[in-house]
């Protein structure tokens, strides 16, 4: 179990660093290009930004009415575009890894919520989901925001204005994309007995998922800010992370000889 549990956790900190910041190309990209990269590029950092999707899945995992699902994907949408434009053209910021952290949250709850978790295990009322699908949408928002203001964006109003539009626009057609993979696999899953039998089990594995990430993000933020309360330098600590990385291998070279 332990060496699952690293596995994973290994596997996260690879994936994370890969698919949901700002690469040295996307910012060349858009040196490059006009309003359409940033189109494509928040259509593209959406569908990699497994955390937002992860949310995603939870929220309209037992929606089953078309009026539902757009009620609660609207007010996502509606939050996350809100921070998302204002936050980037005001140039307030924060530090990605800890907003990153509260996004991961934002997963555990709402799998946590989709089990009544606040019924069966803490006897209280869930608090208002709309309510907080809002203020989650908001979050997730500011997290896109902080990616997005490592883009050069120009110095005119009016410009960075239609770029960071440009780049909202992508992040809704990268939603509905993936909003509507998942509405047909859930559909299909639902005619099956297995939905019934191992939805809860779903939703455990999205709070675990949401956990994962959390830890991953607090992972970054500690090097970030207490860097030499690690006892090492980063060249060392990154000769471990290859060590690890190693292990891991290993492991899967031995589970594939079985």
């Amino acid at each position: 179990m332990k060496i699952i549990f690293f596995a994973i956790l290994i596997l996260l900190l690879q994936e994370t660093a890969s698919a949901h910041g700002i690469s040295p190309s996307d910012v060349q990209a858009m040196n490059e290009g006009g309003y359409l990269s940033f189109i494509e590029l928040g259509a593209s950092h959406m569908l990699s930004g497994y955390d937002h999707l992860l949310f995603l899945f939870g929220l309209v995992f037992f929606l089953t009415t078309i009026m539902d699902i757009m009620k609660f994907v609207t007010l996502f949408t509606l939050g996350h575009s809100i921070t998302l434009i204002f936050a980037t053209f005001m140039s307030i910021t924060a530090n990605y890894y800890l907003i990153d952290a509260v996004i991961a949250i934002s997963v555990m709850y709402k799998g946590f919520d989709n089990n009544k978790g606040f019924e069966n295990y803490l006897g209280v009322k869930s608090p208002n989901i709309l309510l907080m699908v809002l203020i989650f949408g908001l979050i997730h928002g500011f997290g896109l925001s902080t990616r997005l203001q490592e883009l050069p964006l120009g110095e005119q109003n009016f410009e960075m204005l239609l770029k960071i539009i440009s780049f909202n626009i992508g992040v809704e057609i990268g939603q509905i994309i993936a909003l509507v993979l998942m509405l047909i696999v859930l559909q299909q899953w639902r005619k099956l007995a297995s939905f019934t039998k191992f939805s809860k089990v779903t939703n455990h594995a999205l709070i675990f998922a949401g956990f994962m990430l959390f830890l991953m993000q607090m992972h970054g933020y500690s090097h970030l800010a207490n860097e030499e309360e690690f006892g090492f330098n980063k060249d060392e600590h990154y000769h471990i992370h290859l060590d690890m990385q190693a292990e891991q291998k290993k492991i899967q070279n031995y589970h594939d000889s079985l």
